[in-house]
C-alpha cells in the first residue's frame, strides 16, 4: 500500500508548492532521520552562505542514507525544514520543487529559529520516512 495524501479545502491552498497538508501513511517500517544539513562527510559545510546549495546537499544526505534501508526519497512522508533567515524560504521552496512534486510529496513544517550548532549553516532538514515491509533491509 502507499501514502494516501490530500490536500482538501482550507484557508490557504498548496499554490504549487511541494507539500501535502495530510499524508497518511502505508504499512511498513517507519523510519526516523535525524536533521540533515550542508555537511560533507569530513564535516566542511557546503553552500556558505547559500541556503539552496544547503537544502540540496541536506535532501542529498537524506538520500544516501535511506538506500541502506532499501528505501528512497518517495519513501518520504513528513518533513521538517528549520532555517534561520526568512529570505532564504524561496530557496529552499525552490529546491523542494525540483525534488518532490505536489502529488507526492511529503506533510511539510517550516520553522524559523535563531540559529545553529555552527552559525554558517543555514538549513536544516528532518524527516520521517515509511519503507514498505517487502522491501525493507537492515
Amino acid at each position: 500500500m502507499q501514502a494516501v495524501r490530500a490536500n482538501g479545502p482550507s484557508p490557504w491552498t498548496v499554490g504549487g508548492f511541494p507539500f501535502c497538508q495530510v499524508v497518511v501513511e502505508p504499512a511498513g517500517r517507519r523510519v526516523h532521520l535525524s536533521g540533515q544539513v550542508g555537511w560533507t562527510p569530513r564535516g566542511e559545510i557546503v553552500g556558505l552562505d547559500d541556503a539552496e546549495i544547503q537544502t540540496e546537499y541536506a535532501l542529498d544526505n537524506i538520500e544516501r542514507v535511506l538506500p541502506e534501508l532499501s528505501g528512497s526519497l518517495k519513501d518520504v512522508v513528513t518533513i521538517t525544514m528549520y532555517y534561520s533567515r526568512d529570505e532564504d524560504v524561496d530557496a529552499i521552496q525552490a529546491v523542494r520543487g525540483r525534488r518532490f512534486n505536489v502529488s507526492t510529496a511529503p506533510a511539510s513544517t517550516g520553522i524559523a529559529i535563531a540559529g545553529f550548532v555552527d552559525p554558517q549553516l543555514l538549513v536544516e532538514l528532518t524527516a520521517t520516512a515509511v519503507i514498505p515491509e517487502s522491501q525493507f533491509r537492515t
